[in-house]
């Protein structure tokens, strides 16, 4: 009696979505960090961007200690842990003490799954005014009352400043450290990439026209609340409306990224 043989069936596989997702995002944030160069808002190799990837593990993505954000490929960001300590063998450092803000603003924020940190001149120089961030252009208008001030408390090595910084941010997308720098936050590196992008503009606007030494003009506050609303996203009864602007916006920059960087996907 010859025996059956059961028919053999090609296996499936299911795609890995974790690990697309995560090639994905090593991708957009490999762009960030050179639209940040390309922008001149880079301190050589001393400021982060992070992202968080899918699943419980709280891992994410940061710079590899000692290259410059003109370095940056998707391939060498480095993979930590909340504590900032690398869950992968390789061939670059972290800098712990670097990933003290952000790890702060990752555990206190959910949404917050980019934050990026910059020590700009024009930002650096509003961060040291009393008065910080003046409404003296619609670029700042849309951190109208959504913006967070931090006091310096020294180079951010102690764990105990962590509570005081997200109490600070609570719920902003933005927040001036004082003496310091800017942090923003985004649900994607790209929302977090163009919060950063106008807020050191309205940085750049601000020292310009206190610069030539002329009168400054600050809109009413009434005005001030209805632009960042406008370009926030919220509810603002405007008679049009353009919920499209951000999207094609960084859609822009990512076609930028690939032209003046090809090798950030590396």
């Amino acid at each position: 009696m010859t025996p059956t043989t059961a028919p053999t069936t090609e296996p499936t596989t299911e795609p890995d979505t974790a690990t697309a997702e995560e090639h994905r995002l090593r991708r957009e944030l490999a762009a960030v960090y050179r639209l940040v160069a390309h922008f001149r808002m880079t301190d050589l190799i001393f400021t982060h961007i992070s992202v968080r990837l899918p699943g419980p593990e709280q891992h994410f993505l940061i710079n590899p200690y000692g290259l410059l954000f003109e370095e940056i490929t998707a391939s060498n960001l480095v993979k930590i842990d909340l504590a900032g300590n690398p869950v992968e063998e390789g061939p670059h450092p972290v800098n712990p003490a670097g990933f003290v803000i952000h790890s702060a603003v990752h555990a206190a924020r959910p949404d917050a799954h980019c934050v990026l940190h910059t020590h700009t001149r024009a930002g650096c120089a509003v961060a040291a005014q009393q008065g910080g961030l003046l409404p003296l252009n619609q670029m700042s208008m849309e951190f109208h009352r959504r913006l967070g001030y931090h006091d310096y408390e020294g180079v951010a090595l102690n764990l105990d400043e962590q509570r005081r910084l997200v109490a600070d941010l609570g719920g902003h997308p933005a927040m001036i450290l004082r003496n310091h720098g800017l942090l923003t936050v985004g649900a994607t590196p790209g929302r977090a990439f163009l919060r950063m992008y106008y807020l050191e503009r309205a940085c750049q606007i601000q020292t310009t026209a206190q610069a030539t030494g002329a009168p400054l003009v600050l809109p009413d506050d009434g005005v001030c609340e209805l632009t960042a609303r406008q370009l926030s996203g919220e509810a603002h009864g405007s008679d049009l409306q353009d919920d499209q602007a951000y999207d094609l916006a960084w859609a822009a920059l990512l076609r930028l990224a690939h032209r003046i960087a090809p090798d950030h996907t590396d």
